[in-house]
C-alpha cells in the first residue's frame, strides 16, 4: 500500500472514493452479522466513511484504522466529537472517544493486542484498495489480528484491463483464494454500479458474508 499516494489524495481533497451517503449494502445486510448492541466492529482503511456514523447510531462500538490523519480529524469533526489523541506505538496514533477508536497508521503495524477483541469486521474499502500483490498478506494479517472474526465484505468487479485501480477489481475466485480456507463464503447480493465506475466503466458491487468454519 502506497502511504504517500493515499496521504496526497487526502491533502489535495481528491476523495472521489468517499461516499456522500451510507452504503446501502451495509444498511440492508448488517443484520446478517447477528450482532448485539455494544458489539465491537473493526472497519479497516476506514477514511471518514459515513458508515461509521450509521454504526454508532445503532449502538455499535467502532474501531478503525486509517493511514491519513486528515481523514480521521475530519471524521471526528463531522461526528461532532472531540477525541483524546495518544501515541500508542511508533508511527501509530489513536483517536479515542466514547464507542469509537480510530488508529492512524499502517494497518500492517496494527497488532492483535492493540486492536483488542472485535466481534466482526466490516470491509467496504480495504480489500478493494489494495493491489493484488498485497491482498493475500492483508487477508492473512486481518485474520490474525481479529482472531478470525466474521466479516461483511463489499467488493467491486470490472474489467481491470480497461482502467487502473484503486479501487481494484476483486472476483469471487480472489475471495475464495484469500479466505476460503478459514471462512464459509456466501454472496448476499450483486448489483450494478449506477453510472459505472470512473467515467462509466460497467462494474458490479457485491456484498459477502464470511463466517468462520
Amino acid at each position: 500500500m502506497d502511504a504517500q499516494f493515499w496521504n496526497m489524495k487526502w491533502q489535495k481533497n481528491q476523495i472521489g472514493f468517499h461516499l456522500s451517503a451510507v452504503n446501502p449494502l451495509l444498511v440492508k445486510y448488517f443484520s446478517v452479522l447477528g450482532l448485539q448492541e455494544g458489539a465491537r466492529v473493526f472497519v479497516p482503511l476506514c477514511g471518514k466513511t459515513l458508515d461509521i456514523h450509521w454504526l454508532l447510531q445503532r449502538g455499535i462500538n467502532v474501531v478503525g484504522v486509517e493511514l491519513s490523519q486528515i481523514a480521521v480529524e475530519q471524521l471526528f469533526s463531522e461526528l461532532g466529537i472531540t477525541p483524546q489523541i495518544s501515541h500508542i506505538a511508533p508511527n501509530m496514533l489513536c483517536f479515542q472517544a466514547e464507542n469509537v477508536n480510530i488508529f492512524v497508521g499502517d494497518i500492517f503495524a496494527l497488532s492483535r493486542k492493540l486492536l483488542g477483541n472485535v466481534q466482526a469486521i466490516y470491509d467496504r474499502a480495504a480489500l478493494v484498495a489494495l493491489p493484488p500483490v498485497m491482498r493475500a498478506t492483508y487477508a492473512e494479517h486481518l485474520l490474525d489480528i481479529s482472531s478470525k472474526a466474521k466479516q461483511l465484505l463489499v467488493t467491486l468487479e470490472y474489467d481491470q484491463t480497461c482502467i487502473a485501480g484503486p479501487p481494484f477489481s476483486v472476483t469471487q475466485q480472489d475471495i475464495q483464494q484469500y479466505y476460503g480456507a478459514e471462512y464459509a463464503i456466501r454472496c448476499l447480493e450483486n448489483t450494478s454500479v449506477s453510472g459505472g465506475l470512473k467515467g462509466g466503466m460497467p462494474a458490479t458491487e457485491s456484498v459477502w458474508s464470511l463466517k468462520p468454519e
